[in-house]
């Protein structure tokens, strides 16, 4: 009897925690490897350039088109989230080098303008 008993607590925690999921999204603020900043929320996006757009939202992956007057204007940024911290992205082609992003440590504000500010601490 202790054992059936045994044997259903443990079914019953198991299918309970196969409907958790991790809180973890694409969405927020994320820095680069060699300092450039971009920050996503939904469908929204502020580039590393600081221009704010609309892009394609999945909730492991990003991908817009380079706004004009950016760096590589017209090509695709494809994001994916690799972990809850750490997201790569390729801009181009797909041969194109991976730049590595992490979610920024430091508090940023947004301006209206969509360029970040650093607070001061």
């Amino acid at each position: 009897m202790a054992a059936r008993l045994l044997i259903l607590l443990s079914a019953v925690g198991v299918l309970l925690q196969t409907g958790v999921s991790r809180a973890d999204a694409i969405d927020g603020d994320w820095c680069s490897t060699d300092g450039m900043r971009m920050s996503i929320h939904a469908e929204k996006v502020t580039t590393p350039g600081g221009k704010q757009i609309d892009g394609n939202y999945s909730r492991h992956a990003f991908d817009y088109v380079v706004p004009a007057g950016e760096s590589g204007s017209g090509e695709v940024v494809n994001i994916i989230l690799r972990s809850e911290y750490l997201a790569v992205s390729r801009q181009g082609s797909a041969d194109a080098p991976l730049r590595e992003w992490r979610r920024c440590k430091e508090t940023i504000s947004r301006l209206p303008s969509g360029k970040f500010l650093q607070a001061l601490v």
